[in-house]
């Protein structure tokens, strides 16, 4: 399980003097608590695909810090936040480009078509739950928001 691979790696951290992996990854086991008992899971634990959300919206949550300190000019910051999204990335699975998600979109809409704007909604839930972690959800809403403007 993905919970117990980020535990047995902060081990691995800590007695290898990685202090700064360490902290991160303890963030990380901080994050998938406090998502456990929010969903009143605290003694079941999560399953991988609920450890993967939290682990996607955590690195989101560094990239969006990374781009907020460049544009205040604190690169040094940026860097930070850029290496603790790369540690998180390592748990998850894979990204898929743009042109496969444009393909799941076009897919999906072979389908299921869409009469226009008021379906983006519906379209993007659908290729979302599909794709999972593996696409980012702005990238979907992108995509989806161009081919319905067609």
């Amino acid at each position: 399980m993905l919970k117990q691979e980020i535990e047995q790696d902060l081990k691995t951290a800590l007695l290898g003097g990685d202090k700064y992996k360490a902290l991160t990854l303890r963030g990380l086991k901080s994050a998938i608590l406090y998502a456990e008992v929010a969903q009143g899971k605290r003694d079941d634990g999560l399953d991988d695909a609920g450890v993967t959300d939290v682990l996607a919206k955590e690195a989101k949550k560094r990239q969006e810090s990374a781009d907020l300190y460049l544009q205040g000019g604190n690169k040094e910051r940026a860097e930070t936040e850029l290496e603790e999204k790369k540690i998180i990335e390592k748990y998850l699975p894979q990204q898929l480009s743009e042109e496969d998600i444009n393909t799941e979109v076009e897919d999906y809409l072979s389908k299921e078509p869409a009469s226009g704007m008021q379906d983006m909604g519906r379209v993007i839930g659908a290729v979302k739950a599909k794709l999972g972690a593996s696409a980012d959800g702005a990238v979907i809403a992108r995509i989806v928001k161009e081919r319905l403007a067609k």
